[in-house]
């Protein structure tokens, strides 16, 4: 993933918003198979943007069935 195309528009507004427009290397593995509804574990270094990584296609995902929970 080279980009954050995959995401709602909404999310991609908010992330150019925020001046983040490149996926960091965890976010370009995890994204996309969280997407897909694959269970994901990933490793690394603190702020790197792992929690992006995870929130995004969490939110992503609740948009999408209009609300919803995540824990």
């Amino acid at each position: 993933m080279k980009d954050f195309s995959i995401l709602p528009a909404f999310l991609q507004d908010a992330l150019k918003r925020l001046g983040i427009t490149t996926p960091t290397p965890i976010q370009a593995q995890a994204i996309e198979p969280a997407m897909q509804g694959h269970d994901v574990l990933g490793t690394a270094q603190t702020g790197t943007g792992k929690t992006f990584a995870f929130l995004l296609p969490i939110l992503s995902r609740m948009e999408k069935e209009d609300g919803g929970a995540a824990l």
